[in-house]
């Protein structure tokens, strides 16, 4: 099957590599995305050029792909749902949710000259990051790509019911699925909590599985596609 992968905020496609080959070995064609604005060199692009390129990339698999999307990204994997619900096989998101309809994108730091820089390890301290060594920090720090505003605070607006009904799992790395299920419950995900096929999965891992624990993560993108 084919496995449209969206990197989170300051990656670009490269942050799938060591998942794209366990991926393969279980006999799937990988299709990681660089955004726009996020290393294609597009300071003015937009949340909704974003959506666009993820709906080229469902648009251009050979079948019904499984989307997955990582941390803010996980807005832009609901938007396949939302604008492709007969064209993909299901959703999965890793350590995010699907952002409420009329909500900023992802407005969660200050801009620097027209884009959001990765703001530093020290905001994410504790579990989202106490499986990642200094030497992985660094390397990733060289690597975060600032976003542009025109993304970070693009409107988020839903437009189709029959995303409630796409198969969905919610992968869960520095949180629990009894920690995501309350959070549900309490209708602090809206998203998640009108969704009528969600299944939560959990991951030893911290808030970036693609790098700390890929093998284990692609098994459970694996088992995401046989929902």
């Amino acid at each position: 099957m084919d496995i449209v992968l969206i990197a989170g905020l300051w990656l670009d496609g490269s942050a799938w590599d060591q998942v794209v080959p366990e991926l393969e070995a279980l006999g799937h064609h990988a299709v990681p995305l660089t955004l726009p604005g996020q290393g294609d060199g597009a300071t003015g692009a937009s949340y909704d050029d974003q959506v666009q390129a993820v709906l080229a990339a469902v648009d251009a698999a050979d079948g019904s792909p499984l989307v997955v999307g990582h941390s803010a990204a996980c807005t832009l994997a609901w938007a396949a749902a939302d604008q492709r619900p007969d064209a993909i096989t299901g959703v999965a998101l890793i350590g995010g949710f699907p952002s409420t309809d009329g909500e900023k994108y992802a407005d969660y730091f200050e801009p620097v000259d027209g884009a959001m820089p990765f703001p530093g390890w020290e905001k994410f301290e504790g579990p989202d990051s106490d499986d990642m060594s200094e030497q992985l920090k660094s390397d990733l720090l060289a690597r975060m790509i600032p976003v542009p505003v025109g993304v970070t605070r693009g409107e988020v607006h839903w437009t189709s019911e029959a995303r409630h009904d796409v198969p969905l799992t919610l992968i869960c790395p520095e949180f629990s699925p009894a920690e995501a299920q309350e959070w549900i419950d309490d209708g602090d995900v809206p998203e998640l909590s009108s969704a009528n096929r969600l299944e939560l999965v959990d991951i030893d891992s911290g808030h970036w599985p693609m790098f700390t624990q890929p093998k284990a993560l692609a098994t459970l993108i694996d088992e995401a596609t046989k929902r």
